[in-house]
């Protein structure tokens, strides 16, 4: 009977757990479809321009693997100065991109080496990011 309820528990927390996601991370967005692509999305919340000063402070964290210059590290990290990829994104796009990072067996990561999530730094918050964004945006060329 013990045994019995025991099992009957664990299949109910792990019924709840799977209910609500478990409290994992969220897993990046899927593309949408072409054909989803057009329709009118709701609009997100606006989000505060980045102040480069600020992000040069906290580009320390990312100086690591792509240099206080941002002209990379051979081997580490990728040039900013000069990238198509940074010139490519909206703030929205890159925010979203430096909050999942970028796995080192990932088919666009052309270094071998994993971008962590948050540049390593799990503290940074969105406004810290977008601090960062408009420090590696100054460097552009």
């Amino acid at each position: 009977m013990k045994k019995t309820l025991l099992i009957l528990s664990l299949l109910i927390v792990l019924s709840m757990l799977a209910a609500c996601g478990g409290g994992g991370s969220t897993p990046a967005p899927a593309a949408q479809p072409a054909a989803q692509a057009t329709v009118a999305q709701p609009a997100a919340p606006s989000l505060a321009a980045g102040d480069p000063a600020k992000g040069k402070e906290s580009f320390t964290v990312c100086a690591g693997c792509h240099g206080m210059d941002g002209k990379g590290i051979t081997g580490l990290g990728k040039d900013f100065t000069t990238s198509e990829f940074v010139k490519s994104q909206t703030d929205e796009q890159f925010l979203a991109f430096l909050k999942v990072g970028r796995p080192a067996t990932d088919p666009l990561n052309t270094t071998g080496v994993d971008m962590p999530p948050k540049g390593g730094n799990p503290a940074f918050t969105d406004q810290q990011l977008l601090d960062v964004i408009a420090y590696v945006r100054s460097l552009q060329q």
